[in-house]
């Protein structure tokens, strides 16, 4: 994962692919209100940062060259890295949600864990908590010290220890 510089996500992650480097930039729909319009614009889910998946030292070097870039989150000494499972949910939940997605700082207590049985996310296990009156499905990415909220129908749950069984 790379930290750009403020509003160079999308710069810096053309730039990566056209050298090569796989990159994500998980974006939101959300509603811009200007004194004279509104507009939905599409926006970082993570601002300045970008998932970067480094296949060898060359991509590494190569992608220090590009403009935007700042540097690469670390965990002590070495690069930061974010879980697979977590990436391909996040991919999932923009696809998917667009416009229905919060993302928070604040700590937020464990939820019940349980799976979902219908909708896009079909067989996904989640956490489950009240948030601001309503349940909503919680992806925690502790790297970023962030968590992805979003709203599911009650109806597409099940306890855990049902699939268990299944």
């Amino acid at each position: 994962m790379v930290y750009t510089k403020p509003h160079h996500e999308k710069k810096v992650t053309v730039n990566l692919k056209l050298a090569g480097i796989e990159s994500f930039l998980p974006c939101v729909k959300k509603l811009r209100v200007w004194s004279d319009r509104r507009k939905f614009a599409e926006e970082p889910l993570f601002p300045s940062y970008v998932f970067v998946n480094l296949n060898d030292l060359q991509s590494y070097y190569m992608s220090l060259d590009i403009g935007g870039i700042l540097h690469y989150v670390r965990e002590g000494e070495q690069i930061a890295t974010v879980d697979e499972t977590i990436i391909n949910n996040l991919r999932r939940l923009v696809l998917d949600y667009r416009k229905d997605i919060e993302v928070t700082t604040e700590t937020i207590s464990s939820g019940k864990k349980l799976v979902i049985k219908d909708g896009p996310f079909t067989g996904f296990r989640c956490e489950v908590i009240q948030h601001r009156g309503k349940e909503k499905i919680l992806v925690r990415i502790k790297l970023l010290q962030r968590n992805v909220l979003l709203d599911v129908p009650s109806e597409y749950l099940m306890p855990l220890s049902v699939m268990n069984y299944c």
